[in-house]
This record gives C-alpha cells, sequence and structure tokens, in this order.
C-alpha cells in the first residue's frame, strides 16, 4: 500500500506543477478554467483545425456533485493532495482473505486504481460548474414521477441476480458509462484516443473499445423517432473548440442513472487548453426532468498509448456466476442450508 501511496502523490505532484486547472479560493480568481493559456499556441492539423489526436485519460479524484458539507468553489493544492492520498489508500485496502468480501475484481491488483493513472489535479470541489453551488438544479415534477416509475420498473423485475436483463448495461458489457455521452470516469480504464479527419472526429473509448463517430460537417439530424442508445451526434467547430451536440437517446441511455431523461439534449466542448490537457465540459438540457439546463468540466491529462483490446464480451463469465451463484444460495435456502 506505501509503494501505491507514494505512486499516488508522485502523479499528483507531477500534475499540479504542470497545470492548475482552477484557480484557489485564495486567489479570488474567477477565471474560467477552460480558457487556455494566453502563452499557448494549440497545434493544427492542415485543415486548420485543432489538433486533439492522440490519447487522454479523464480520471480524476473530484465527484460530480458538491459533497455535503463543503460550500466553497475550490480546494487549496494541499487540500487536494491530501484527499487524494486518502482516497488512495482506500482503494489500496485488501479485504480478509476467505469471505465473502473478498470475492470480487481487485483492480488495484493489475495496476488498474486511479492512483496509477494520468491524473490532471482538479482544485475544483465538485466538476459540476454551473450552478455555482455545484449541485444538481432542483428537480421538476414531471422528472419526479419519471424517475419515480423507473424505480418502480425495477423494483417489479426483482433483484438483479434474478435474470441477465435486470443487470445494469455495464455488467452485460453493452455500454458503460465512460461511454456516455457525457463521458466520465470510473474506477478504472479511463483511457480515450482522439483520431481526426476533415469532416469526422473518432473517440475510441478504451472500455468495451467502442468508438464515437461524430461527422463535423452539415448532416441532417435524425428524425425523432429514431432513438439510439449513445444518442445522435453532430460536431462543429466553434473557433478552437470542438462542439458535439448528442440527442435521440432511448430509454437505456447511460446518463438515465443521473436522473436524465431520453429527451435530454447534451452539448460537450473540447478546448485544448495546454500541451498535456484538454478540457471537455458539457451542459445538459433537459426541461423534462432540471429546472435549468447545468454544466460540468473535467480536464482530459495526456497518456501514453496504445489501448488495448477490452474484451468484455469474450464469455462474460463474472455475469454468468453472478445468476449461477444467486441460484445456489437460492437452492441452499430451500434445503434449510446456509451459506459458506
Amino acid at each position: 500500500m506505501l509503494r501505491r501511496l507514494l505512486v499516488a502523490l508522485a502523479l499528483a505532484g507531477f500534475a499540479v506543477a504542470l497545470v492548475d486547472v482552477a484557480p484557489t479560493a485564495a486567489q479570488g480568481q474567477t477565471a474560467r478554467a477552460s480558457a487556455p493559456a494566453a502563452t499557448y499556441k494549440v497545434p493544427r492539423l492542415p485543415d486548420g483545425h485543432p489538433d486533439f489526436q492522440g490519447f487522454w485519460n479523464n480520471t480524476t479524484y473530484t465527484p460530480l456533485e458538491r459533497p455535503k458539507g463543503i460550500d466553497r468553489e475550490f480546494f487549496t493544492r494541499e487540500e487536494v493532495l491530501e484527499r487524494m492520498k486518502r482516497a488512495a489508500a482506500d482503494e489500496a485496502e485488501q479485504t480478509t482473505p476467505g469471505t465473502i468480501a473478498d470475492v470480487h475484481y481487485d483492480f488495484t491488483q493489475f495496476g488498474l486504481d486511479r492512483s496509477q493513472a494520468p491524473v490532471a489535479v482538479n482544485l475544483r470541489t465538485s466538476l459540476i460548474v454551473d450552478p455555482p453551488d455545484g449541485h444538481f438544479p432542483p428537480m421538476t415534477e414531471e422528472g419526479k414521477r419519471l424517475n419515480a416509475a423507473r424505480a418502480e420498473a425495477r423494483k417489479r423485475a426483482g433483484a438483479i441476480t434474478d435474470a441477465a436483463q435486470n443487470q445494469p448495461l455495464s455488467v452485460r458489457c453493452i455500454l458503460m458509462d465512460r461511454d456516455g455521452p457525457p463521458m466520465l470516469a470510473g474506477a478504472y480504464h479511463n483511457n480515450y484516443q482522439i483520431v481526426q479527419a476533415p469532416a469526422t472526429v473518432m473517440i475510441l473509448v478504451e472500455l468495451l473499445h467502442s468508438p464515437r463517430i461524430i461527422p463535423t460537417h452539415a448532416r441532417p439530424a435524425l428524425p425523432a423517432s429514431i432513438r439510439q442508445i449513445e444518442g445522435s451526434s453532430r460536431g462543429r467547430w466553434d473557433g478552437d473548440t470542438l462542439v458535439i451536440e448528442t440527442t435521440n437517446f432511448s430509454d437505456m441511455f447511460m446518463f438515465a442513472f443521473q436522473g436524465a431523461s431520453a429527451d435530454m439534449k447534451l452539448t460537450e466542448r473540447f478546448t485544448r487548453i495546454s500541451e498535456d490537457t484538454l478540457m471537455y465540459r458539457f451542459t445538459v438540457d433537459d426541461p423534462k426532468v432540471w429546472t435549468r439546463p447545468w454544466t460540468a468540466e473535467v480536464p482530459w491529462k495526456k497518456a501514453i498509448g496504445p489501448i488495448f483490446e477490452h474484451a468484455c464480451h469474450e464469455g462474460n463469465y463474472s455475469l454468468t456466476n453472478l445468476l449461477r451463484g444467486a441460484r445456489e444460495d437460492e437452492k441452499r435456502a430451500r434445503e434449510g442450508g446456509s451459506r459458506p
């Protein structure tokens, strides 16, 4: 564990030295974090657009919403490093051998935990930057009814171990939260590769090796009757910023777990603010669920490629064994036995 902590602190110190993603509160600055430094010149492709190509990682220790009890926008650098240190220690904790809790996927064993990934240290107390309090806006009455109906439908379906269809899309190897959109980090596998062509941008997501193909030329929007699990994305350039607007989500889309409806309009913005930092900013506009749009941003740190195949679908033994284990528990209960 000590070695992991040292790695975490070394990475954190290195990142802080390179980029302050947001000013400290003590500095009293309000400049937008997504604005590139005045001296930085964005590299360009032959077509004149900014060059975002390469490998990036959006690992972060900053929560989407501001934690309870914190009423300020920024931490100090020292506070952030201390929080990262504690988080790395928690991730390195091992379960007791021979217990049920010890039967789990130990991603720390394989060097996948956040402390061993490139991290752009974020001094913000939340990824949500608007509203300024760092929280979701109030939910509408329609949004409350929608999410209550979802909860009731899940309850009627039974336990997640009753059927494969009751498991989240990620467990079923269909779609991961890293895919989004919006694309937010998880505990590991937070790498992306961006490839640009004159009229298209491709973002390869490491988890499930899923590619997002985004046209940046004029292309008609899909009719409202056509819905897709990742929505329909259309890109354009606004100066040095790549803007992607996505609509036409299906009811199975990933951001439903945050309460959003399939009618959500998502606007993503990519701006390169330094040689090794790409600022990712997204705005959720969903009047069916929230009383106003809200915005979050997270820095992406330059990473070392290549991205290797993530073969979740090959057998998916974890899903099979989850269901098999549940049936075995039920059998023991019927026979009056107990779990070992």
